[in-house]
């Protein structure tokens, strides 16, 4: 069984995320990351195969945005 929650069976994976046409499709790539570890996928992806440091503080503050919404 699947379960739909399950980063795994994510409809957008980093790849999507991060490599869309222009850069408004990957800000909302980035906010709509809904869990750490698929944000962890994502700066993993990123520092993989970019490496783009805007696109690595988006990252940034949508963890520190994750972080705050668990308290």
């Amino acid at each position: 069984m699947e379960a739909a929650d399950d980063p795994k069976n994510d409809e957008f994976p980093p790849e999507k995320r991060l490599e869309a046409p222009n850069y408004r499709l990957i800000k909302a790539g980035i906010a709509t990351i809904p869990d750490m570890e698929t944000l962890r996928e994502c700066v993993a992806y990123e520092n993989a195969h970019q490496n783009r440091t805007q696109i690595l503080r988006r990252l940034k503050w949508k963890a520190e945005e994750l972080r705050e919404g668990k308290e």
